[in-house]
């Protein structure tokens, strides 16, 4: 299957699709003839020798300063050299081929003034794998996201390095290799390939989508260790979440109470407390905001993905060209703080059932900290303490990164959004999320193995795929075996997949 970029359209899923599947990409025919009119209309400008920034000005600081008709030809290339700046370890490659993704979305629309050569060549490197290397760290995330757009923007001079085939290499073998022409920088092409937010919002899209199947496994860890708990099931019941009114709510509930289906708790074979703690009974809530917060994150992210993140920006049928500040990060920056935040929050209450699982006072009736040979065997408290450090990382990580500004340029771009900081985290805080959750499904499958009742449809293949992979922990062994295990087994969504596999999709 091919993906046509439109400029328009343009998902969260379409995004992994090409950059973790290597899905093949095509520029629809309209799009390239746009792209086609507003390069013809830039070229006039040029030749009327009117003033335009970033292409016969400086930038940033030197915005002011008007190039001579040689120093336009050479300018695009000094630019690219000297905001390729970043810093350290690369990303992984599904990032930037997400980011030139975004990238060839943008030149879509035909409001960038580029050369249809650089967009076409993108779409080249895409479909034959060629992937810049670009370090991870280095953008303010306004200007765009200049310094790793620009190590993508150097192989369009035959620079840099790249990955080809599983290999890194110089740019120019990696193009020469793939069969890529070398289509070069002229007038606008450096600045156009590198104006705008797009490895933030590449690395946003990627986050969201693992971030949305993790929350669905949170759930499926909450139904287990509900069940376990022997809770209420009452505070499960959609009905009590459409009165409020919260959609993330009422989906998540839905889907708890899903996973319980067939069970002798949700049949009311077993008996419970009236009211169970919060950690129990504000699941849906909790979880639910969440849903909501990442639902907004995704709406955002998705505009930014189809809208034109440049400067300056050209309106052929208009004459028109208009400098402004659409590179600004802020917009997607600031509802992925909260993305990160979310999954924090549901990290802990993650942990709090946790705790209820092992302490004796709070289990109803399990043994101290999941073991039969208290005293002699630990059993599941060393588990508690693995969580807590992770969830400490996460709340650290947790401060928001688009309030940091720091000017910069000489104060001529005094405000950045500082967005890239936002997407590094969200990862950092994502992987420690699928510790945290695989060592909740650990202590639940523990707990339900201490059960002797009928369990949920869900929640009985839940435990059946975990057993797959982890032991019951019937004496004390070394846990990190096991942490890690179960750590990679929510990543991997194999507990997701085979629970939908059973009762249906969760939402």
């Amino acid at each position: 299957m091919t993906y046509i970029i439109k400029g328009a359209g343009l998902t969260v899923e379409d995004v992994v699709n090409v950059a973790r599947y290597n899905e093949k990409v095509e520029l629809d025919p309209d799009a390239l003839q746009r792209i086609k009119t507003c390069r013809a209309m830039l070229e006039k400008k040029i030749e009327a020798k009117e003033i335009m920034y970033g292409v016969n000005t400086g930038i940033g600081e030197f915005s002011e300063t008007v190039l001579t008709d040689e120093q336009v030809k050479e300018f695009q290339k000094y630019l690219i050299y000297n905001h390729s700046a970043g810093i350290g370890d690369p990303m992984p490659v599904e990032y930037v081929r997400a980011a030139m993704l975004g990238r060839i979305n943008v030149h879509a629309h035909g409001n960038s003034g580029i050369r249809p050569e650089i967009t076409l060549t993108l779409v080249e490197m895409l479909n034959k794998g060629v992937t810049p290397y670009v370090c991870q760290k280095g953008s303010v995330g306004a200007s765009g996201d200049l310094a790793p757009m620009s190590q993508i923007a150097l192989l369009m001079l035959g620079e840099g390095e790249a990955y080809y085939k599983g290999e890194l290499m110089s740019g120019k073998e990696a193009m020469q290799k793939a069969g890529i022409k070398i289509p070069g920088l002229k007038a606008r092409d450096g600045l156009g390939t590198i104006n705008g937010s797009n490895v933030l919002t590449a690395m946003s899209a990627i986050f969201i989508y693992d971030a949305e199947r993790w929350l669905k496994q949170a759930e499926i860890a909450a139904a287990m260790s509900l069940e376990a708990l022997k809770a209420n099931p009452g505070p499960y019941n959609a009905k009590l979440h459409e009165v409020r009114g919260f959609k993330g709510a009422v989906k998540s509930a839905e889907a708890i109470s899903k996973l319980m289906d067939g069970g002798d708790l949700k049949n009311g074979k077993i008996k419970h407390k009236v009211q169970d703690a919060y950690s129990m009974r504000s699941t849906p809530q909790v979880i639910g905001a969440a849903r909501d917060a990442l639902a907004y994150a995704r709406s955002q992210v998705e505009i930014e993905l189809n809208g034109v993140g440049d400067n300056p920006i050209f309106f052929p049928e208009e004459n028109l060209q208009l400098s402004g500040a659409n590179f600004q990060g802020t917009p997607v920056a600031l509802p992925m703080d909260m993305a990160g935040t979310a999954i924090t929050m549901v990290s802990v209450l993650s942990e709090r059932r946790m705790n209820r699982l092992n302490n004796p006072a709070l289990n109803a009736g399990l043994p101290a900290f999941l073991t039969k040979g208290a005293g002699m065997f630990s059993g599941l408290m060393l588990s508690q303490y693995t969580a807590d450090m992770q969830i400490t990382e996460q709340r650290i990580l947790s401060a928001p990164a688009s309030i940091l500004s720091i000017p910069a340029a000489a104060d001529q771009e005094d405000f950045v959004s500082m967005g890239m900081n936002t997407a590094i985290k969200n990862f950092q805080i994502l992987d420690n999320a699928y510790g945290i959750l695989g060592i909740e499904f650990m202590a639940a499958a523990q707990a339900l193995d201490f059960r002797n009742y009928k369990f949920g449809k869900g929640v009985t293949e839940a435990k059946k795929i975990i057993r797959k992979h982890v032991d019951f922990l019937d004496i004390d062994r070394p846990l990190y075996k096991d942490h890690t295990k179960m750590k990679e087994l929510v990543k991997s969504c194999e507990i997701l997949n085979e629970v939908e596999n059973k009762i249906g999709n969760l939402h």
